[in-house]
């Protein structure tokens, strides 16, 4: 018998992160005068818990290894993401763009087939993940190509992205992380359909 511990560690912090990502979001679509030091010491910090969540995650080793199949390269990058940010948040435009704008891209890109695996799987609400990891890829490729130069744009597209993430990683952690008590085994045997 394994300890659910590590799981629920992992699926609660998704929550609370992915929460805090969506209000911290809206925040910026709302006040976009927010100073770039003041968001990147703040994006800094968000990204660099939620990339210890990512790693806590991928090494609870949950029932459909879904959720956290590719959070260990990516768990590593956003930390080292929210650390270079917390080093130089004034640093927002020119690095924090592109760097924030690619990892949404690559994690709304995992999650497409994330979500495509749990379709396998027979979950029922695989298409919450394929609907905002679209949404995802799409704010991630606006950041990396950044339509503006405007601060106040930035920000809310900032906002608009990190939005974007929080949704997708919450509707993963609810939709995709099942724990069960007494979990056994590391590998399914047979076919598994959602009740």
């Amino acid at each position: 018998m394994r300890s659910t511990l590590p799981m629920r560690t992992a699926k609660t912090g998704y929550i609370i992160m992915s929460v805090l990502l969506c209000l911290f979001g809206i925040l910026l679509i709302f006040m976009p005068g927010m100073s770039a030091k003041v968001l990147g010491v703040v994006c800094g910090i968000l990204i660099l818990i939620f990339g210890i969540f990512k790693l806590v995650g991928y090494f609870s080793r949950d029932l459909y290894r879904l959720a956290f199949q590719y959070d260990l390269a990516f768990g590593i990058l956003m930390v080292l993401l929210g650390a270079v940010m917390l080093i130089h948040p004034e640093a927002i435009l020119s690095f924090f763009c592109a760097a924030l704008g690619v990892a949404i891209l690559a994690d709304g890109l995992l999650k497409i087939q994330t979500s495509l695996d749990a379709k396998r799987f027979g979950l029922r609400r695989w298409w919450l993940i394929l609907a905002s990891a679209i949404v995802a890829v799409i704010f991630g490729l606006l950041l990396v190509f950044r339509p503006s130069e405007s601060l106040s744009v930035i920000t809310i597209l900032i906002g608009l992205s990190l939005l974007s993430e929080g949704i997708l990683n919450l509707s993963t952690a609810l939709t995709a992380v099942k724990i069960i008590k007494n979990q056994q085994p590391d590998v399914l045997e047979g076919d598994f359909e959602e009740k």
